[in-house]
């Protein structure tokens, strides 16, 4: 009988807290044996825990973790193909495989997720202008469903069940292993340069014009400005570095950098550590130290600034935070990234964090984030009620504007907003009520959401 941990768990911004039935198999054969034994009412996958809210929780439930599924099966440096388990962790591919000349096609925030958690959120980058989603990269994968059966996946191999687990939260089946392509590079560095904007309006600009340039491209963004300098902004646009970009003394080992000792929070901070006036200080330092620059910098320093920091959600306290991202298409992104940037200064809750990117064409996921136009992702402190009143005014602001929030940061969306945001639902829940009538997988969040039948 397959061991079972009944322990209170979170995902990263720590809201909401649920007690969920936790099953760690060490080996493919064990998930099958959990899914047969049947002792729960449903189950969910859950990689590191790094997506923000409900969507790898599954409250009074089962939560198979794959941590330890985390295998490298075989690659192809040729091609780039790597055949990996679903739990192997971006940070196990880039330890690995940077040192030998290749890097992830595309990657979020963090390394410490894994593959079967990125497909499944369909991840973006600063890339996706250029990329698009972590799917681009992907080839093949084998599911294990509801009914025991394992299915390979592809483009034109049960497509339907492919494109509806790319984004599909977990609620499909269990990714075992995954087939997908990494980017040859020279170098562990990015050529970056950097550019102040004035406001959310030079920023946009400085994006329409340039971006086509760089193959990574993300802005941080000043979200407690006003007036004039509503949505001042740092460019951070790059593009992988040559080994002739780098200076002398990084040439003979282009693929190897020394990396920083890590900090960590060793304790959950007190709520009044992180206020707008500290933020706003912040923020004012942040924008003055940057100017219109070009740096070499190492790879972590650019993709992966916040993993130098162990434990940087407890920043928030114990109440926690919502990270709130949402996409807005072109035609109105101007007019909705000043109502929602307005809508958040006006609030005066501190968010240090807030970054904006440009998305290119959204792809065939039934349930993926990204389209084209632009996107706004921001940290929120748990302030009960006001951070509750604010995000409803953040979710009518984007859905006025014809955008969605993404999934994998949701805490708190209604259900009615997300059937509004998500126009291809209905077509992800037929094809879900096919594969998993009896909905073995299920999450808090699908439940919130209505992403399975009879949710609540």
């Amino acid at each position: 009988m397959s061991r079972i941990v009944t322990k209170k768990i979170a995902g990263w911004g720590n809201l909401p807290v649920q007690t969920c039935n936790l099953f760690r198999p060490e080996k493919r054969r064990d998930v099958n044996t959990t899914l047969r034994e049947g002792n729960q009412p449903s189950y969910i996958p859950r990689g590191l825990g790094r997506s923000y809210g409900d969507s790898a929780l599954n409250e009074n439930a089962g939560v198979i973790l794959n941590e330890r599924l985390n295998r490298f099966i075989a690659f192809d440096p040729t091609s780039g193909t790597l055949e990996c388990e679903a739990g192997v962790s971006f940070a196990e591919i880039l330890d690995t495989f940077v040192p030998r000349g290749f890097f992830p096609a595309v990657t979020p925030g963090t390394k410490y997720v894994t593959v079967g958690g990125a497909i499944a959120a369909d991840v973006h980058g600063k890339n996706h202008h250029y990329d698009g989603c972590i799917s681009e990269f992907v080839d093949a994968f084998t599911l294990l469903t509801a009914s025991g059966d394992v299915l390979t996946c592809s483009r034109g191999e049960n497509a339907e069940v492919f494109w509806a687990t790319i984004g599909g939260m977990g609620l499909t089946g269990i990714i075992l292993d995954v087939k997908m392509r990494l980017r040859p590079i020279e170098s562990a560095y990015v050529a970056v340069d950097y550019q102040k904007a004035a406001n959310l309006d030079a920023a946009l600009s400085a994006f329409s014009k340039g971006d086509e340039n760089y193959r990574y491209s993300v802005a941080w963004i000043d979200c407690l400005a006003s007036g004039e300098s509503l949505g001042r902004s740092i460019l951070m646009r790059g593009n992988t570095a040559t080994a002739e970009q780098l200076p002398v003394d990084h040439r003979s080992d282009p693929l190897k950098f020394k990396a920083k000792r890590k900090k960590s929070i060793p304790i959950n901070m007190p709520g009044f550590a992180l206020n707008r006036l500290s933020v706003k200080a912040f923020n004012a330092l942040y924008y003055g130290q940057h100017g219109d620059e070009k740096r070499i910098v190492n790879y972590d320093e650019f993709f992966y600034p916040l993993d130098s920091i162990n434990h940087w959600n407890r920043m928030y306290g114990k109440r926690g935070f919502v990270q709130y991202q949402c996409a807005l298409p072109p035609e109105t992104s101007r007019d909705g990234l000043v109502l929602l940037l307005e809508t958040i200064s006006a609030a005066k809750l501190a968010s240090f964090l807030a970054v904006l990117k440009t998305f290119g064409p959204e792809n065939s996921g039934l349930l993926s984030f990204p389209r084209a136009g632009s996107t706004l992702a921001l940290d929120l402190p748990n302030k009960g009620q006001k951070l509750t009143d604010l995000l409803d005014r953040l979710d009518k602001i984007t859905l006025d504007h014809g955008g969605r929030v993404y999934l994998a940061k949701d805490a708190r969306m209604s259900k009615e907003s997300c059937q509004k945001m998500y126009p291809r639902l209905d077509q992800f829940k037929q094809l879900k009520a096919k594969l998993d009538p009896k909905n073995v997988f299920s999450s808090s969040q699908a439940r919130r959401l209505g992403l399975v039948e009879g949710g609540q």
